[in-house]
């Protein structure tokens, strides 16, 4: 067996150190630029309880989602993002008219986020949502579904 010469040695523990540092700082860069979301903030998910307390024809904001969870009139459920496909404003519903209104531009929403005034090019965004086996609706927050026309798949019944 051959004698590791110094200048040998050093090359190995010099690439082996280097290798290290790179592999040390790849984990820290991606764990830096991972999304750091939790249950019940927005880009995580929301456990809104039991879908036996939202009434029929109820729209309820959920601030910490920045979403609104609608119960149709037909007993259906949707999450719909409350920024608007126009700029992104805040869209707050009016109780009064039952539609979205958009206060920066003026596009008025349905209930379902469907488009009723322009200059919105389509309908507002929607989150994923589910019923667990415990009956609770859980929203996921960490990407909005983007829409071209309002659709009755995107309903979820209970």
């Amino acid at each position: 067996m051959d004698k590791l010469s110094r200048r040998d040695f050093l090359n190995l523990a010099w690439s082996a150190a280097g290798a290290l540092a790179v592999t040390e700082l790849s984990f820290v860069g991606f764990k830096f630029l991972s999304p750091r979301a939790t249950d019940g903030e927005f880009g995580g998910e929301f456990n809104l309880g039991a879908y036996e307390g939202y009434p029929v024809g109820s729209v309820t904001p959920v601030e910490m989602g920045r979403f609104y969870l609608v119960r149709l009139e037909n007993g259906g459920f949707l999450a719909i993002y409350r920024r608007c496909t126009h700029l992104g404003c805040a869209v707050p519903f009016d109780q009064s008219t039952g539609k979205f209104t958009c206060p920066c531009h003026g596009s008025v929403f349905t209930n379902e986020g469907d488009v009723l005034n322009q200059p919105a090019p389509r309908p507002l965004d929607i989150f994923a949502l589910s019923i667990n086996e415990e009956g609770e609706i859980v929203v996921d927050t960490s990407s909005p579904i983007q829409r071209d026309k309002t659709s009755v798949e995107d309903v979820l019944y209970a």
